[in-house]
């Protein structure tokens, strides 16, 4: 899952990203709406979490492009303003939902993940291939009854192959939906993080690289 956050309070911002992240989500930060508008245009963004009240280009007016846009990006208002008629503008233009300030941590979280499924196909809770049992509530996997302990990457990594139902899934989209911005995308992370995903699920492999192409779950 992938998640932008548009606030201009940095220190806010910057707390918020850390939280998301902790929960297996890859973050960008922008504090202003300008560069907001740029990141929407490169990345593929499941949630956008938009204060209304920005520098730049405002809150509104960022949502509204993103409702008229092709994104499949679903747009979480998160802002100070919390009459029913803020709600209901904040609504009208786009906004998928809306939480005021102040929030509580984890149902912003669990509203981001709410999103975020109605931002893809349905997908069933438990995927199952293989052998493997990837439940994505519980963010719990299993490999012939057996727990496997996984990292939040790994977890991810393996989400995303397994979601492709069969599907070769290339580095850069695991890059994508895995990692954030920051990452080189010269890097041998997705290589690294996949070694080590196939050593956790242990023998028979069922991960399969394909030179130049990708990764498949047979």
């Amino acid at each position: 899952m992938r998640v932008l956050v548009v606030e201009d309070e940095r220190m806010l911002a910057d707390a918020i990203a850390e939280g998301l992240r902790a929960e297996a989500m890859a973050v960008d930060v922008c504090y202003d709406g300008d560069s907001a508008r740029t990141r929407l245009a490169v990345y593929d963004y499941d949630v956008a979490v938009l204060d209304r009240d920005l520098p730049g280009m405002g809150g509104d007016e960022l949502c509204r492009r993103v409702a008229a846009g092709e994104h499949h990006t679903r747009v979480l208002m998160l802002t100070a303003a919390t009459e029913v008629a803020d709600r209901v503008h904040g609504l009208s233009i786009g906004a998928d939902d809306y939480l005021g300030k102040p929030f509580a941590f984890a149902e912003l979280t669990a509203r981001v993940r709410a999103l975020a499924r109605r931002s893809a196909p349905a997908a069933p809770p438990v995927l199952d291939r293989a052998g493997i049992s990837l439940d994505t509530v519980r963010r719990q996997v299993f490999r012939d009854g057996r727990y496997v302990p996984l990292s939040n990457k790994e977890f991810g990594v393996l989400a995303e192959l397994m979601r492709a139902d069969g599907a070769v899934v290339s580095a850069e989209r695991l890059l994508e939906k895995v990692w954030d911005e920051h990452i080189d995308p010269a890097t041998n992370v997705v290589r690294v993080t996949m070694m080590t995903l196939r050593r956790k699920l242990a023998d028979p492999p069922v991960i399969e690289t394909l030179a130049g192409v990708g990764y498949v779950i047979r």
